[in-house]
């Protein structure tokens, strides 16, 4: 029989679950639908893969795709791995000190756009480090600084994610730390580990499933962002979320479906990186679990 105090949970998120599937699910579907050439409102009723097949031929799309998950994979790499440092570095401080424990959480709460205008004003050409240098004689002039915004490597992207999203890997993995058993690590030493072979054999396993966790978050986040590459980015080089609305925006009907068909390639990856994730988490918790963290 079916404990009704087990289906209060489930009942109360009803509501919001019914609205996310709306919109997620029927903006995927109708994604899909325009992006085999189905637009009734434009007069478009064939049905077909070509656009698909056009994309994927594309050279420019292509290099968007590369670009996209370099600047996704970078940024998050270096999230996590800075996120890790400064979540020791914080859980080693003081009990008593709550400056060390609320400072890094604030670069969470500050909106994107702000931290956009951060960036340029700090490392932009005519920036305050770029006045500082040549205020102490480093630079000649503006145009000797380099380029770290609208650049082609996407440096100012990569900072602006860094700036957000290290503090959220350093929280996420912060709290693991906290609530993390001693007995792992005092075997360990008992048995006459070493602290290197202590955090590579005891608490970096443990940490791991966290790890990935922060990880595709971020990537998944920096893959499909929008409003950072679009402000920060060269116009050189383009993430797939600019050229899906570039192309969105054209005159072009044709260009419809080529859109749609970008943004289902981006909802795919990220629906890809969710199985990944669920997979991995489910094997780094089973060997966990059978003993293979010391």
């Amino acid at each position: 029989m079916i404990n009704s105090k087990k289906l209060i949970p489930y009942i109360l998120i009803l509501p919001f679950l019914l609205i996310m599937a709306l919109i997620f699910v029927g903006g995927i579907a109708q994604a899909a639908i325009q992006s085999l050439g189905y637009l009734p409102v434009f007069g478009m009723y064939d049905i077909s893969f070509e656009h698909y097949l056009r994309l994927f031929r594309n050279p420019h799309f292509m290099l968007s795709l590369r670009y996209t998950f370099y600047i996704a994979f970078v940024s998050s790499t270096l999230s996590v791995i800075l996120g890790v440092l400064v979540a020791f570095a914080v859980h080693h401080t003081k009990r008593g000190d709550k400056l060390s424990y609320s400072l890094y959480k604030i670069p969470i709460i500050i909106p994107h756009a702000v931290v956009i205008i951060l960036i340029i004003n700090i490392f932009f050409q005519t920036g305050i480090l770029s006045r500082v240098m040549y205020a102490l004689g480093m630079i000649d002039s503006a145009a000797d600084f380099p380029l770290l915004i609208f650049d082609r490597a996407g440096i100012g992207i990569i900072l602006t994610y860094l700036y957000k999203q290290v503090p959220f890997v350093a929280l996420t993995v912060f709290v693991v730390l906290r609530g993390m058993n001693r007995k792992y690590t005092q075997v360990a030493e008992n048995l006459g580990a070493g602290k290197l072979q202590i955090f590579l054999r005891v608490t970096l396993p443990m940490l791991a499933p966290t790890m990935l966790t922060a990880f595709l978050i971020t990537f998944a986040f920096g893959f499909g962002a929008f409003e950072v590459p679009f402000l920060l980015g060269s116009p050189a080089r383009q993430t797939l979320p600019i050229l899906a609305y570039f192309d969105h925006r054209s005159p072009v009907l044709a260009a419809r479906p080529s859109a749609m068909a970008t943004n289902v390639t981006i909802s795919f990856i990220s629906l890809s990186l969710i199985w990944i994730y669920m997979r991995l988490a489910k094997a780094l918790t089973k060997r966990g679990l059978e003993g293979g963290l010391i």
